[in-house]
């Protein structure tokens, strides 16, 4: 496994974008929301890369897949957020790493109909505004299926933790997107760690290795405005 993520630039739009590349290389699976690579699947490599704040594709996956390697599948992100402003933190052999974009504060349960431009990442022409947090845990043992989505839950639950002690006012921005990487269990069967939540051995390394980095990278965020 690539000891961890390589930042690489491009020029599009006009403008210099940064990309994080992560590469795991065979023998790993991944769950994630990911608008690339998605769900849980065999997976080599996460991809996080800066696109444009007027961003208006309507082939995004499309888009990052010609962005990553193109050897193996892969996750891909995007953020109008500075990916070179990524943060990573460690935790008895977890590693988080996320890139923080905190623009657009949302509550994850708002009244229905509830009209606010502050609470919009998307625009109504499809643009993206600066507001994303993406975050990559890579955990190194098995989780089985249900530990996975268990972990999700915990790095959810970890990044919300972190931004309400720096005062930001949401759970989060409704553009997040998480990617859970764990190797692939050995042939004797061997089905995995059971357990993700917080209080699980895993789920504990998880929680804290997200919360520093999310933590660092919120106050980054809100330091610098």
């Amino acid at each position: 496994m690539n000891h961890g993520p390589v930042l690489d630039w491009r020029t599009e739009d006009g403008e210099r974008l940064g990309a994080l590349l992560w590469e795991f290389g065979p023998g790993w699976r991944m769950i994630s929301s990911a608008v690339l690579g998605g769900g849980i699947g065999p997976r080599e490599w996460v991809l996080n890369a800066q696109v444009v704040a007027g961003y208006s594709r309507m082939d995004p996956a499309e888009h990052l897949a010609g962005l990553g390697p193109a050897a193996g599948a892969g996750v891909g992100m995007m953020t109008a957020a500075k990916v070179e402003r990524y943060t990573l933190a460690a935790d008895g052999g977890v590693r988080a790493l996320a890139t923080v974009g905190l623009r657009v504060p949302t509550w994850a349960a708002a009244p229905e109909g509830a009209k606010d431009p502050e609470l919009a990442p998307i625009r109504s022409d499809g643009a993206i505004v600066p507001g994303t947090i993406n975050i990559v845990v890579a955990v190194p043992v098995p989780m089985t299926d249900a530990a996975l989505v268990n972990a999700v839950m915990t790095v959810t639950e970890a990044k919300t933790q972190a931004l309400a002690e720096v005062g930001f006012p949401g759970t989060g921005t409704a553009s997040d997107a998480v990617c859970v990487a764990v190797p692939i269990g050995s042939d004797a069967g061997e089905p995995g760690e059971p357990f993700g939540g917080p209080r699980s051995t895993w789920g504990a390394r998880v929680a804290r290795a997200v919360h520093a980095a999310v933590r660092r990278g919120a106050e980054e965020w809100t330091g610098g405005r």
